[in-house]
C-alpha cells in the first residue's frame, strides 16, 4: 500500500511539473530578455538612480550583489536587535548578538538556519520588514546569477552581462511576487493562518491552560516555499499544523518548492537557443530526485524494528496526517532544493534514511536545487562533464559553442571545492578547540555516539550548501556556533557566486567556435548519465569517511 501511494504521489507531482515546464520556463525567459519596464520599474528605477538600459560586466554585477546583500545584512540585524521599540513586537526582547548576526546572514544567505524558535523569538514586524522580505530578495539574487550565467553562454564578444538591478526588480515583481499571492490565497483556502492576534489562552479539555499562537503565516508561508527559503514562522515549520494543516496543502507546499528550480532548465534553454540542452539538465535534475525518493521512502517504509513494522513504516518523528510517503517527498524535495523547510524530524529518520537526506545535500542540491543556485550549480557540473568527456574522445572541450579553457577550468574546480572546504574545516575547527568541542558535545549534540556526529555534520553541511535544515537533537543556539555557521553561510553563498560570475564573464566575452563539428552531442541520454556519474564523483567521495563514522556506521550497526 505504501509504494502505491509513494508511486501515485510522485507521478502526480511530475504531471503537475511537466505541466508547468514550458509556460513557466517560458515566461520567465521573457521576464529577462524583453527590453520593455512596467510602470512600476521604472519608478523604482529613478528612485535609486538604475540606469535600466545600461549593462555591467561581471565584476560590477558582482559588486551589486554583494553590496545589495550586505546592505541587507545590517538592516536585518538592526531590526532584530531594536525590535523592543517596534509594533507588535509581542513584547519580546531584543534578539541576542550572536543570534541576530547568525539569522541575518542566514536570511540573506539564502539558508533561513534557525537557531532559535520563531515564535518566542521575533515579533510580527521582524517576521515581515526583515524575514519575508530576505525571502524575496534572496530568492532574486539567486535567480539573477543563474540569469547572468546564461548570458554568458549566449552572448558574444561582450562584456557585459546585463543588470544586476534590472534583473533583481524584475525577479521579485514579475515572478516571486504575483507567484506568491496566488499560494498565499491557495494556503489560506487550505486553513493556514493570517492574523496578528498575538498569543490566545486557552483552557484545554483536562483544565489546564495553553498558549496558542497566532500571526501573519500564509503570506510568509508562500515566499518561503516558492523561494526555496524554508525558515518557518512556527518551530514546527511545516509540521505545525498552523503552516500546513493538510496531506493536500503538503503537496502544494512540495510543489511550490520544485517548480521554478524544475522550470528554469526551459528558460535556460530558450534564452541559449538549445532547448534539448534544456531537456537534458532537467532531466539529469528529475534522475536525482527521483533516486533520492525512491531509497528515502524504502528506508522509511521499511525500517528495522518491531514499532515500524506495526506502523507500516519508521513513524517516529512523522506527522500521522502526512505519513510517511507525504514526509519522505517533503524531505526529498527540501534537501534536494535549498529549502530547508520540514514537515518531519530529520533526526528521527532511520540512519540510512537520514544519510540519504545527507546525500542529497552534498550533490550540490541540483535535485532541482534552489531558485538559481540549482541552474547555476548544475551547470558549472556540465561544464565538467564536457571537459572530461572531450579529454575522453579526443576532442575540444566545447559548451554551447563556448570553449572549455583553462580559465574556465580553474574557476570550476575552485566552485566544487568551496562547500567541502567550508562544511569539513568548519567542523574540524570546531572540534579541535577543546572549549568549543565540550561545548558541542556537552550541550549542542542531542545524542551520543555516530548519530551525534551525524547531527554535527549534518549543521555543517546545510550552512555550507545553503540549505537551513537539520536533525532536531542538535541545539546550535551557541555563540561559537551561531558565529561560525553564521560565516560559512555567507561564504557558502557568496564566494560560489562570484565564482560563477567571473565564469559567466569568461564565456561572454568569447565568440562561438566556427565550425560546429567541434561540440559534442549532450542532448543525448549518454551525456546526462556521465552528467549524473560527474556529480556524484565530485561531490560524495570527500565526504565518505565520515560517512563511514556518522550514518553508515549507525545504520550498518
Amino acid at each position: 500500500m505504501g509504494w502505491l501511494l509513494a508511486v501515485a504521489t510522485g507521478a502526480t507531482m511530475a504531471v503537475l511539473l511537466g505541466v508547468l515546464y514550458r509556460p513557466l520556463g517560458d515566461y520567465m525567459a521573457w521576464v529577462f530578455t524583453t527590453s520593455k519596464d512596467w510602470t512600476i520599474e521604472r519608478w523604482l528605477f529613478r528612485l535609486v538612480g538604475v540606469n535600466s538600459k545600461s549593462e555591467q560586466s561581471w565584476q560590477a554585477y558582482l559588486r551589486a550583489v554583494l553590496t545589495f546583500s550586505a546592505v541587507g545584512l545590517v538592516g536585518l540585524y538592526l531590526l532584530q536587535r531594536t525590535q523592543h521599540l517596534l509594533p507588535y513586537s509581542l513584547g519580546l526582547p531584543p534578539v541576542p548578538e550572536d543570534l541576530a548576526f547568525n539569522t541575518a546572514a542566514s536570511f540573506v544567505g539564502n539558508t533561513n538556519w534557525q537557531s532559535y524558535s520563531p515564535e518566542h523569538t521575533v515579533g510580527y514586524v521582524v517576521q515581515m520588514a526583515g524575514l519575508s522580505v530576505q525571502n524575496f530578495v534572496s530568492a532574486a539574487v539567486g535567480l539573477a546569477v543563474a540569469i547572468a550565467l546564461v548570458r554568458g553562454f549566449a552572448s558574444r564578444r561582450t562584456d557585459t552581462l546585463g543588470n544586476f538591478w534590472v534583473d533583481l526588480v524584475r525577479g521579485t515583481l514579475r515572478i516571486l511576487l504575483p507567484l506568491s499571492v496566488l499560494a498565499a490565497v491557495i494556503l489560506l483556502a487550505g486553513g493556514v493562518i493570517q492574523n496578528f492576534n498575538g498569543f490566545t489562552e486557552v483552557t484545554t479539555v483536562t483544565g489546564g491552560t495553553q498558549s496558542i499562537p497566532g500571526g501573519p503565516v500564509a503570506s510568509q508561508e508562500a515566499i518561503k516555499m516558492l523561494g526555496t527559503n524554508g525558515g518557518g514562522f512556527f518551530n514546527a515549520n511545516s509540521a505545525h499544523p498552523f503552516e500546513n494543516p493538510a496531506p493536500w496543502t503538503n503537496l502544494v507546499q512540495i510543489f511550490l518548492l520544485l517548480v521554478i528550480p524544475f522550470a528554469l532548465p526551459r528558460t535556460f534553454g530558450r534564452m541559449v537557443g538549445d532547448h534539448r540542452m534544456g531537456y537534458a539538465i532537467v532531466a539529469t535534475m528529475a534522475v536525482f530526485f527521483v533516486a533520492v525518493f525512491t531509497l528515502l521512502t524504502i528506508f522509511e517504509l521499511f525500517g528495522n524494528g518491531t514499532a515500524p513494522q506495526l506502523a507500516g513504516g519508521a513513524m517516529e518523528g512523522k506527522e500521522q496526517r502526512f505519513g510517511v510517503v507525504g514526509s519522505t517527498l517533503f524531505a526529498s524535495a527540501t534537501t534536494g532544493t535549498s529549502g530547508g523547510a520540514a514537515n518531519s524530524m530529520h533526526g528521527s529518520y532511520t540512519a540510512l534514511g537520514g544519510m540519504i537526506a545527507i546525500l542529497n545535500m552534498l550533490l550540490g542540491e541540483v535535485s532541482p536545487g534552489g531558485v538559481g543556485a540549482g541552474l547555476y550549480t548544475i551547470l558549472v557540473m556540465a561544464v565538467i562533464a564536457v571537459f572530461l568527456t572531450g579529454l575522453l574522445l579526443g576532442r575540444a572541450p566545447v559548451f554551447l559553442g563556448k570553449r572549455i579553457g583553462v580559465r574556465e577550468l580553474k574557476l570550476t574546480s575552485l566552485f566544487i571545492l568551496v562547500m567541502p572546504t567550508l562544511a569539513l574545516v568548519g567542523m574540524a575547527v570546531s572540534l579541535a578547540i577543546p572549549a568549543v568541542h565540550d561545548e558541542i558535545v556537552g550541550t549542542a549534540m542531542g545524542n551520543p555516539g555516530s548519530h551525534g556526529l551525524s547531527e554535527v555534520m549534518y549543521a555543517f553541511v546545510s550552512a555550507a550548501i545553503n540549505n537551513g535544515s537539520a536533525f532536531a537533537g542538535f541545539n546550535a543556539n551557541t555563540p561559537w556556533l551561531n558565529t561560525a555557521l553564521g560565516i560559512i553561510i555567507l561564504l557558502g553563498r557568496f564566494v560560489p557566486i562570484a565564482l560563477v560570475l567571473a565564469l559567466a564573464g569568461s564565456f561572454a566575452s568569447q565568440d562561438r567556435t566556427a565550425s560546429q563539428a567541434a561540440e559534442l552531442p549532450l542532448h543525448r541520454p549518454q551525456f546526462v548519465g556521465l552528467l549524473v556519474g560527474v556529480i556524484i564523483f565530485v561531490s560524495v567521495p570527500t565526504f565518505f569517511p565520515i560517512l563511514t563514522l556518522g550514518p553508515l556506521a549507525e545504520g550498518l550497526g
